[in-house]
Parts: structure tokens; C-alpha cells; sequence
């Protein structure tokens, strides 16, 4: 059995203290056999020492943040100093599409990360550093009453892009016959409760291929859990240490009863992340649960607490 705290947004730079940023959130991380978040940004060797000091064992550098090559790989040399793994970047293609290993109760789980958020100029190439990609297509389709109302506006289809997702398949299942458990992170969506219709296409050609959960961000805003083939989809868990309020934290049991529970958290007055608790984390959870049940999944609330039925 492997228990995983997974987190969305986080971004600690400039901070005068950034080793304070997690300490709210130390409870719910005690305990845990891996701690994951989405790390939106570069980060110097202060700012990674704050993530190892957090309990953070491994991160997502895959997303849509500006910045040079030169700073990208400085923030991966940082992270390795500070021996925290990461995945969804790296020094050249083959490297940003390698996963992040550990091993936890002679179990290796495998971490592979993409953004589907294009940041200009910083997709890895064969021989040239930057992020692994999961980009898609969009197109406007009238609506169907436009004859009748005209000015109505079109519909918005996206797709994949065919060879970002035949990468990303060809990955999963890979990660998955060497590890026995394979997380997908993806940093992608609009804000907002809708989802676009390539996040699904990803999310479910990843759990096809063998992953055990995808876990997204990127939006900004909580968005929607899926139970596909038994497994989760975690359309966006919002935001953790971030400039942002709202998030989720998603606590996940890997093994013969799987679990998976979310607790959410708020930017405080203080620039702290901290738990809710009462009336404000049920309203949350509550919304949690009705965008879920547009996807069919069952999200029961009790106590500041959310359990997803999976694994059923």
C-alpha cells in the first residue's frame, strides 16, 4: 500500500522566507510515503530547500511559466541539489518525457508530467532543453440554431494533437511495464468548472494506457474528478503555495483497496496556504461533488473531508 498527497499550483519565489510557505499544510503531508505538486516557475537553491524542507519528494516542472533555458536548467540543477525528483522537463527531449522514479515499500511509482499550455519557444527538442508537451487542437463549429438565431455563438471543439498524444500513450505505457504505479500530471484547462474536450481525450487515453490516476492544474480554479476504468481523474486541484486562493489537496491509497479523499485549502490573510475547516471546506467540497456528478462520479462530504468512490 503507497499513500500519495498530491497538490496543484505552487510558485515560492520572492518570497522573503519561502521555508515558512508549506508549514499550515505540514499535518497533511505527515504521513504520507510521497508528497507531489505542480511547481509553476523556476526556483533558485533557497526555494528548493523549502520544498525538501516541506517533505515535497517529487514535482512537476512541466507548464506554461516564461523563462529561459539557462533558468529552466539551473531550477532542475537546484532540485537535484536539494534531491527532490522531477519530470515534464528536462535537457532535451527525451529527457522532459522520462519519468521521475521512486520507490516506496519495495514499489516503484513512476511520475511523467505535460502542459497543454503553450509557452512560446520552450517545448523540448531533440538537442534543445525545455518542457514535454500535450498540445491540442481547436476549432469553432456553428451552432446548430445559428439559421434561425443568428449571432449565436459557435461551439469550441478540441482535440489532441495526434502525435502529442501518440508520445504521451507510447509513455504511459512504457512508465508502466517497468513501475508498478504510474501518475500523469498535466497542466492544462480554462478556468472555471467546464472542461475542454481534449482534457478528457488525455486524461483517458492516459488511464487506457496504464496509469494508475492524472492529476491536473493549471487553470487556477478547482475543477471536476472523474472515476474512469475505476481510476481518478483530478481535472485540476486548483492551487497549493500560490499567488492564487482556492485548491484541493488529494490524499490517494495505491493498492488492493484504493482510496481517494480531498481536503481543501485557501491563501489566507497571510500569504499562508492552510486547510479549511468547517462550513467554508464543506462549501468547497460541495461544489467539488456537483461538478463531479456531472462526470459521473460519486464525491461524498463529511467532516472537511471528500471521499471519491474508486477502485469499484
Amino acid at each position: 500500500m503507497i499513500t500519495l498527497v498530491l497538490g496543484g499550483d505552487v510558485d515560492i519565489q520572492g518570497r522573503a522566507t519561502p521555508s515558512t510557505a508549506f508549514g499550515r499544510l505540514d499535518p497533511l503531508f505527515k504521513g504520507a510515503d510521497l508528497r507531489f505538486v505542480n511547481l509553476e516557475g523556476t526556483v533558485d537553491a533557497a526555494a528548493a530547500e523549502a520544498l525538501k524542507s516541506a517533505g515535497i519528494d517529487v514535482v512537476s516542472v512541466a507548464n506554461d511559466a516564461p523563462h529561459p533555458p539557462a533558468a529552466a536548467m539551473a531550477s532542475l540543477a537546484a532540485l537535484d541539489h536539494a534531491g527532490i525528483a522531477h519530470c515534464g522537463a528536462g535537457a532535451n527531449l527525451a529527457a522532459a518525457h522520462a519519468p521521475a522514479v521512486l520507490e516506496r515499500s519495495d514499489e516503484k511509482i513512476a511520475f511523467l508530467a505535460y502542459t497543454s499550455l503553450r509557452a512560446y519557444g520552450q517545448a523540448a527538442q531533440p538537442e534543445a532543453p525545455g518542457v514535454a508537451q500535450a498540445f491540442a487542437t481547436t476549432a469553432y463549429q456553428p451552432d446548430p440554431r445559428v439559421g434561425e438565431i443568428p449571432g449565436r455563438p459557435p461551439l469550441v471543439r478540441t482535440a489532441p494533437v495526434p502525435e502529442h498524444l501518440d508520445r504521451l500513450i507510447a509513455d504511459v505505457k512504457r512508465a508502466k511495464a517497468a513501475n508498478d504505479h504510474v501518475v500523469v500530471s498535466m497542466h492544462w484547462g480554462l478556468p472555471g468548472p467546464d472542461l475542454a474536450e481534449y482534457q478528457v481525450a488525455y486524461g483517458r487515453a492516459a488511464l487506457d494506457a496504464g496509469a494508475d490516476l492524472v492529476a491536473g492544474h493549471g487553470p487556477h480554479t478547482i475543477q471536476a474528478v472523474e472515476v474512469y476504468r475505476r481510476r481518478p481523474i483530478l481535472y485540476s486541484l486548483g492551487n497549493l503555495v500560490s499567488t492564487w486562493p482556492d485548491g484541493l489537496l488529494a490524499g490517494c491509497v495505491f493498492g488492493d483497496e484504493p482510496r481517494l479523499e480531498l481536503i481543501p485549502v485557501r491563501r489566507n490573510a497571510n500569504n499562508e496556504c492552510e486547510p479549511l475547516a468547517g462550513d467554508e471546506a464543506d462549501k468547497v467540497l460541495r461544489y467539488v461533488a456537483e461538478v463531479s456528478a456531472l462526470r459521473s462520479a460519486k464525491v461524498t462530504v463529511q467532516g472537511g473531508i471528500a471521499s471519491v468512490a474508486v477502485g469499484a
